[in-house]
């Protein structure tokens, strides 16, 4: 059956010598894969210039229950995004946060509010300059709310420790070693303040940055299985060096 959808595309890879895997989230379905042809013709070649991350598509596929892969018969930019791919910073946030996503997103179940804070997200990156260095940031903080492990800001106190496997503040050291000293809880309880409003106003250095991602890239580890290594982050750190 023929079904048009609209996704946000998370990333590509190769499937075949004929086919690509465009790993797409869907308003209707979720995380669905689609399969790109790879042949020389005109149309192919358009539909392979169209699933770059966070590309905002119109998918017209084939689409059939029960089915892993979903051929794609048709696609069109939905939502313009001219700054996201041309913008060197932009870029590389944009690659980065598709490949975190493309971890967590894995199962193909519906979630319209997600879908929807997605969507603003993607567009929102395109058009913000001010501030636009930490926006990955401020995206990982809500993102964190909607997987349900949001740190629990409400048990902090003035040094107090952040365990980071139970997401709470404490006053006593974790019998494990993933947290936070008192100085660094406190930066960390500073930041989940942060939002796309006011995100421009943190005045951080490029290694103040780079330590606050590895943290949360570490608390999300934590909470997500099989999350794994995230490649593009060398991309972030050469861009910011």
């Amino acid at each position: 059956m023929t079904e048009k959808n609209t996704g946000i595309v998370l990333y590509t890879k190769a499937y075949s010598d004929k086919m690509s895997i465009a790993h797409v989230y869907t308003e209707k379905y979720g995380h669905i894969s689609y399969a790109v042809p790879l042949q020389q013709g005109k149309k192919s070649r358009i539909l392979r210039t169209l699933f770059t991350p966070f590309s905002i598509l119109g998918i017209e596929a084939d689409h059939r229950p029960n089915r892993d892969i979903l051929r794609v018969l048709d696609a069109h930019i939905a939502i313009p995004l001219p700054q996201l791919h041309y913008d060197p910073i932009k870029n590389a946030v944009s690659l980065f946060l598709s490949e975190f996503l493309s971890r967590i997103l894995r199962e193909p179940e519906t979630n319209p509010s997600f879908f929807a804070f997605l969507m603003q997200s993607v567009q929102l990156l395109n058009h913000t300059e001010e501030g636009k260095a930490n926006f990955h940031i401020c995206f990982l903080i809500q993102l964190s709310d909607f997987m349900g492990f949001y740190p629990n800001t409400e048990s902090f106190e003035k040094g107090s420790f952040f365990d980071l496997m139970n997401g709470i503040f404490t006053f006593h050291i974790p019998d494990h070693p993933y947290f936070l000293p008192p100085a660094e809880a406190e930066r960390f309880y500073t930041l989940m303040r942060m939002n796309y409003t006011n995100m421009h106003r943190f005045r951080l250095t490029r290694n103040e940055r780079m330590e606050i991602l590895e943290r949360m890239i570490e608390y999300f580890q934590l909470h997500q299985p099989g999350f794994g290594e995230i490649k593009s982050l060398e991309i972030l750190k050469s861009l910011f060096d």
